[in-house]
């Protein structure tokens, strides 16, 4: 995928490799890291000088960045994984960063385009997101770009998502 520029904004895949992809990358992601929605607490030391070598190490990630001009203003990290049921991969949207200054400006919504490009270029039969029930406007988004919950069977409910941390 090859950078797409619109309305000042241009989007483009992550080079693992290329410094300033890597400096946005880390920057933007401890940006929300320090949000309440992403926890409230910077990233770690660690994080931040491994992230980005982990990310390239893993043929399964990539990820995509939002600039405006040279500003960094936006970041999606996505991680394959694979559908049983439909035997081939889904791209599960890790992270969604949009700076405060540039939310309402569509970002997120044209980050999700390039994710979903590369999806389909990978095969993907879908898409798989999380999202905190009180952020309205991200949930607003994946809404309107054609998310929606999930359920197997109306009887058993939604799907939710939970997690157990193992140290």
């Amino acid at each position: 995928m090859t950078a797409i520029a619109t309305s000042g904004l241009r989007i483009s895949r992550v080079d693992y490799r290329n410094p300033a992809h890597a400096d946005a990358l880390v920057f933007l992601l401890d940006a929300y890291a320090r949000d309440p929605a992403g926890g409230g607490q910077p990233l770690s030391d660690f994080a931040k000088t491994h992230l980005v070598q982990a990310l390239a190490g893993r043929p399964q990630a990539f990820s995509v960045l939002a600039f405006d001009s040279a500003l960094p203003v936006g970041l999606v990290n996505c991680i394959e994984g694979f559908s049983t049921f439909a035997c081939r991969p889904l791209v599960n949207v890790h992270d969604v960063v949009v700076l405060a200054s540039h939310r309402g400006r569509r970002v997120g919504e044209l980050m999700l385009a390039a994710v979903e490009t590369i999806a389909r270029e990978r095969g993907a039969c879908k898409l798989t997101l999380e999202v905190l029930q009180g952020n309205a406007p991200a949930i607003k988004l994946y809404e309107r770009i054609g998310f929606a919950g999930y359920q197997l069977d109306p009887a058993l409910g939604s799907a939710q998502f939970l997690q157990k941390w193992l140290g």
